[in-house]
């Protein structure tokens, strides 16, 4: 244990070195004639029906997506792995997807069939308590170190749930080897503890708050804790194909998306749609705990999951975020 400790504390110091440098030198937009009508004002977006996605319905909601000459429809997907396929599919334009799932995707050439993946907009950072495991207020789990040679429920497998999950549980001093993970979507994952399908979870919210006031189920993990600090959690990409045949539906979805993540930083504005869109009550939507909706693109702490990735065999070989990364125009 204390060799694997001092592997973090190796990673954790690169890590904090390249945080240092301040993140400014940035990927060049893709095309810069970004001006005018869009080549597709019809698209399709995944997103998945939590906290992280609040600004989507925002920029629905305020028209902002309409103001760029953009009608979007929206599909429910269980996980980031998912609308990546999608996209990679065509079947969606553009995705909702946690970094892990676009990091991994692009190394192993997934989508090498539609030019690569490109991001295009930040969605969702970590703060204390909006990435918890979760347990049975009844059950013998309560510190981290109870988790050793239990199963967890994920929505996805090898995603930033099951990073995070390894990193923090690590750092407790648990041997992660002995840690199973289930999939499941999160809606799924309160009864599951509650029937004992799973002995924890690792829950987002609006789940989070559901689960412990409704079923007294309590924090075992902040997942967003020491080594995932502050660690950036997801955003929205598109295909490298979509992406130059379509530079200026791109850059009027980034120029919504801007407005959108801009204003869910006020909870007022926050709260009401997530009664409407995550159907859960007014007032456990008064509860929730709220990440970051970072207005930018930064390549140097989105190189921060890809090292996490790699410290944590989820990454076969290097990869320079930077140059998946699409600017918006006068960036």
């Amino acid at each position: 244990m204390a060799i694997r400790g001092i592997a973090l504390a190796a990673v954790l110091a690169t890590v904090a070195s390249c945080s240092a440098l301040g993140g400014k030198e940035q990927a060049p937009p893709a095309d810069s004639n970004t001006s005018g009508p869009v080549e597709k004002s019809k698209i399709t977006l995944g997103v998945i029906p939590v906290v992280d996605t609040a600004s989507v319905y925002i920029a629905q909601k305020k028209g902002y997506f309409k103001a760029e000459g953009l009608e979007v429809e929206l599909k429910t997907i269980q996980g980031g792995a998912a609308g990546i396929t999608a996209v990679i599919g065509k079947e969606l334009d553009f995705t909702f997807g946690n970094w892990v799932s676009f990091i991994a995707a692009q190394a192993k050439d997934t989508a090498k069939p539609v030019d690569g993946l490109k991001l295009i907009a930040d969605g969702y950072q970590a703060k204390p308590d909006m990435f918890l495991i979760l347990a049975d207020g009844n059950s013998a789990i309560k510190s981290p170190k109870d988790l050793a040679g239990k199963t967890i429920g994920i929505n996805t497998f090898r995603n930033i749930a099951e990073l995070t999950a390894k990193a923090t549980l690590e750092a407790a001093n648990v041997d992660v080897s002995t840690v199973k993970f289930k999939e499941m979507a999160f809606p799924d994952m309160q009864a599951a503890v509650q029937n004992k399908t799973v002995d924890a979870a690792f829950m987002v919210e609006p789940f989070i708050t559901r689960a412990q006031r409704a079923a007294g189920q309590i924090k075992v993990l902040d997942a967003a804790s020491g080594p995932t600090d502050n660690i950036p959690i997801a955003g929205y990409g598109t295909s490298g194909k979509f992406a130059k045949e379509n530079p200026k539906t791109v850059a009027a979805f980034q120029r919504a998306m801007a407005k959108g993540q801009a204003d869910a930083a006020d909870r007022p504005t926050v709260e009401p749609l997530i009664v409407e869109y995550a159907k859960v009550d007014k007032e456990t939507a008064g509860l929730v705990h709220f990440g970051a909706y970072p207005t930018t693109l930064d390549a140097t702490r989105l190189q921060r999951v890809a090292q996490l990735m790699q410290r944590y065999q989820m990454l076969d070989k290097e990869i320079d975020v930077k140059s998946m990364i699409i600017q918006p125009s006068g960036s």
